[in-house]
């Protein structure tokens, strides 16, 4: 998907092609795909099997051009209003009433808040409606193979995903998703959707493009494995008293390494008092407004998400939109 304004729409596609020439040409292309065919045969595949699979792959450059310019980008006063939508809420709230069995029955075995994996689906494609027009081999190859940034990463997905077609009988031909590579209800990656991916509906498949059992277990057991702790908070508001520069560093995801106490000072604290241990791992978390920035502290669950998506933009709104649907479920 891509989101550009009619004025920059131009110098973004210029800017995209100077990008997607410089990715192509800063490596040996054929010496990475010499490189790829002898793991996967390493692995197991048969010459003629990677051979058949990289021939039938086609560069795309729509791909090159979404993945220089992510939403996540933009200021959060721009980037919320696309997420955090009545629209959205209203079909979460639907979601959650109609697999309202299923998506406990998630919670309970994976330790998982459930508004979490509602708002994850729905974030992610609306509920199923949105999971993306790219042909997943197509774009795993050109990111691959010709997104130097990142093209060991793609090159592993694309990998993977020759295997999760053998594992799980997937229909290459149709299989579709975002231009990243990830894909069914919660968008998972080749490698996530092996690890990850949990037969919830119980008919002996892992099927996260049509089963909706599936696709909230799945989540669940993602957030699980990555250590979400249930019914703890996620994400606390602050007060800037003065507007001063906060003593910690915005967090642009690294690893945790501050606790609360090293981000609280007396002049940036809870906007709503409550018992804190201040020994737990934290991270400052800033959020553009058109006129005075708001800064939270993001906790261990807060951390979890972004292991989903590292921007926490994505992460914020995620767990905004959570609330919502639990504010609204509860209500009904």
């Amino acid at each position: 998907m891509k989101f550009t304004t009619r004025l920059l729409g131009s110098f973004t596609l210029f800017f995209s092609s100077i990008i997607s020439t410089q990715a192509a040409t800063d490596v040996d292309v054929d010496a990475l795909k010499k490189q790829f065919i002898a793991d996967q045969v390493a692995k197991g595949f048969t010459q003629q099997e990677v051979d058949a699979f990289m021939q039938q792959s086609t560069y795309n450059q729509a791909v090159i051009d979404a993945i220089t310019k992510p939403w996540e980008a933009k200021p959060w006063h721009q980037y919320y209003p696309i997420f955090l939508t009545e629209k959205r809420l209203e079909k979460g709230l639907a979601f959650w009433q109609e697999n309202a069995d299923t998506i406990a029955k998630a919670a309970d075995k994976f330790n998982v808040d459930p508004q979490i994996i509602v708002a994850i689906i729905g974030i992610e494609t609306f509920y199923g409606g949105y999971m993306g027009n790219y042909k997943v081999q197509d774009a795993l190859y050109t990111l691959g193979f010709y997104y130097a940034p990142r093209a060991k990463f793609f090159r592993s997905e694309y990998g993977n995903l020759m295997s999760l077609i053998k594992e799980e009988q997937l229909d290459n031909d149709n299989l579709k998703g975002s231009y990243a590579g990830a894909m069914g209800y919660g968008q998972f990656i080749p490698s996530s959707y092996r690890h990850y991916s949990v037969d919830f509906s119980g008919d002996g498949r892992r099927d996260l493009l049509n089963s909706k059992a599936d696709a909230i277990g799945s989540v669940a057991n993602y957030f699980h494995q990555h250590g979400w702790q249930r019914g703890e908070p996620v994400a606390l508001r602050l007060y800037n008293k003065g507007n001063d520069t906060p003593k910690a560093k915005v967090w642009t995801s690294e690893r945790l390494h501050y606790k609360v106490s090293d981000i609280l000072s007396p002049t940036l604290g809870l906007a709503k008092s409550q018992d804190l241990d201040v020994s737990q791992p934290a991270m400052l978390v800033k959020l553009e407004q058109p006129e005075v920035d708001e800064y939270w502290l993001g906790l261990k669950n807060f951390y979890v998400i972004t292991r989903y998506n590292r921007s926490p933009l994505y992460a914020m709104a995620v767990y905004q939109f959570s609330e919502q649907l639990k504010a609204e479920y509860d209500a009904n």
